[in-house]
């Protein structure tokens, strides 16, 4: 107890441990945290999969309660037990941030927000656990596999590639919806007129052109005639393309970013002075050369 009240006294080792991960306390923190994340997460998949017809309050404390009923009440305690368990977390993230602003609006700071408030909504409002509209804000406890991509290095490269090619992909996705539009049109041309057609105006076409170009196929629209399905063959030859344009330019992000070196002795991912000759930042573990 008293080396935990030294702990707390000590903001900038606090702040070290929590979110650094260079030496064994925060190694161990970060892995600690990791499996509340994962245990969490299977605790809100399973109870969603169990299914109790009577969960009031007087069948669990005056009736006997079935076996899954009771491995219910045991995987919602777990999921109260997590739920302050990230709440600490969150608050001992605030009280050791330098700016505290900063983190708490930063996106990893509101996705540990969401992640611990409606849970503990609960705790104080009982009644929200019985409202059917209410209990779907419970589902946002998923957010926090994404806090998952916070202890993992090679998640920053993935996230700066993405942002980077965001610029082409947004131009690209703007080329596929003016793509879409001209062949949904050029479908109700053709088969807009035709007895048994389904293609009855421009939308219902688009709508056909992109679960065709996106290669899902419901199938519940199929052209009836030779001339539209060529062009509905074309359309499906043509989604192996669209698919692939997206990932190459990913892709060729990614590996510009891995090949980035440290500019004016700084590191490229955490912009920490790094060592001359070093070939990777003693900081966050980026390569540098």
């Amino acid at each position: 107890m008293k080396k935990i009240i030294e702990l707390l006294k000590d903001k900038k080792r606090l702040w070290h441990i929590i979110f650094e991960s260079d030496d064994v306390p925060s190694r161990t923190f970060d892995i600690v945290v990791m499996f509340a994340i994962i245990v969490s997460i299977a605790c809100a998949m399973l109870e969603s999969s169990l299914h109790v017809d009577d969960f009031s309050i007087n069948s669990i404390f005056h009736q006997e309660m079935t076996v899954t009923g009771i491995i219910k009440i045991i995987i919602i305690v777990m999921e109260y037990i997590l739920s302050i368990l990230f709440t600490v977390e969150y608050v001992l993230r605030i009280y050791c941030s330098p700016v505290k602003r900063s983190y708490m609006l930063s996106f990893f700071g509101l996705i540990d927000l969401m992640a611990t408030v409606p849970q503990l909504l609960s705790i104080f409002f009982p009644a929200l656990r019985y409202m059917s509209l209410m209990r779907a804000f419970r589902l946002i406890r998923i957010f926090r596999v994404l806090k998952l991509f916070a202890f993992i290095n090679e998640g920053y490269v993935l996230l700066m590639s993405i942002k980077q090619s965001m610029t082409k992909i947004i131009v690209y996705f703007l080329f596929v919806i003016s793509l879409v539009i001209v062949i949904g049109t050029l479908m109700f041309m053709i088969e807009g007129g035709v007895p048994g057609s389904q293609f009855k105006d421009i939308p219902t076409s688009i709508y056909w052109a992109i679960v065709t170009l996106t290669t899902v196929g419901y199938g519940d629209i199929t052209p009836v005639t030779s001339l539209g399905q060529f062009l509905s063959s074309l359309v499906m030859i043509l989604g192996y393309t669209i698919i692939a344009v997206p990932t190459g330019i990913v892709s060729a992000s990614i590996i510009d970013e891995t090949k980035k070196r440290g500019v004016n002795g700084r590191c490229p991912r955490c912009d920490r002075k790094t060592d001359l000759h070093a070939n990777y930042c003693k900081y966050c573990g980026e390569k540098l050369k």
